[in-house]
C-alpha cells in the first residue's frame, strides 16, 4: 500500500484507505475514545472511559506517529479508513514483532457504522500491507475475551483462534483476552 487512497466499497459506503501519520493523531485518538466507550462499556469500569480518555489517546497517538523506529522493517502503520469527505470512520494499527510475526494492535470503526463493512475493508487491507511489507508473516491480534462483537468479527473473517491470557488494560490492571491469526496465503 502507498501514500495513495486506495477505494473500498463497503455494504453501505466507498471508503478510502490511506497510510496515517502524525498529522492523523487527534483525529484517531478521539475515534479511539469513541470506540472504546462503545465497545468496552460493561467491559471495564465506567470511570476508565470518562472524561481524560481523549486526551490519553491523544498522548499514546502522538508519541506512536513520532517515534523513529530506526529500521523501516520495524516501523508500524497506521491504516486509516475514511468517507469521500475525509471523515476518519476506522484504523488499523500494525506492529511488526521481533518474533517474525505482525501484531494488528488496533482496529476500530466509528460507532455507529459498525456493520457497514468498514471493518472488513480494513482488514484486507491490514492483510495487504502485511503481505507486502513482511512476506510470510502471520498476522495476529489480541482481543478482550468479553467484547464478543469483534470475537464474533474475527472469527467470521477467518481469524484462529491461537492463544488465551490476560491483556494489561490501562485503569483496570488485566483483563482477560484471546488471541487470532491468520497465516498468509
Amino acid at each position: 500500500m502507498t501514500d495513495s487512497a486506495v477505494p473500498s466499497r463497503t455494504d453501505s459506503l466507498i471508503v478510502s484507505i490511506r497510510e496515517g501519520g502524525p498529522d492523523d493523531a487527534s483525529a484517531v485518538a478521539l475515534l479511539h475514545a469513541e470506540s472504546w466507550r462503545t465497545a468496552y462499556a460493561g467491559i471495564v469500569p465506567a470511570a476508565v472511559l470518562a472524561d481524560g480518555l481523549v486526551e490519553q489517546r491523544g498522548e499514546l497517538w502522538a508519541i506512536r506517529l513520532t517515534v523513529d523506529y530506526g529500521d523501516p522493517a520495524a516501523t508500524p502503520a497506521l491504516l486509516l479508513a475514511e468517507q469521500a469527505d475525509g471523515e476518519l470512520v476506522g484504523f488499523g494499527y500494525l506492529v511488526p514483532q521481533t518474533d517474525g510475526r505482525v501484531l494488528l494492535d488496533n482496529l476500530h470503526v466509528r460507532p455507529g457504522l459498525t456493520g457497514a463493512g468498514i471493518g472488513a475493508a480494513l482488514l484486507r487491507a491490514v492483510r495487504t500491507w502485511t503481505a507486502r511489507t513482511h512476506p510470510g508473516a502471520p498476522l495476529y491480534l489480541e482481543v478482550l475475551r468479553d467484547n464478543h462483537r469483534a470475537v464474533a468479527f474475527y472469527e467470521r473473517a477467518g481469524g484462529v483462534r491461537t492463544g488465551e491470557g490476560w491483556a494489561p488494560f490501562p485503569g483496570v490492571g488485566e483483563l482477560p483476552e484471546y488471541e487470532y491469526t491468520w497465516a498468509q496465503p
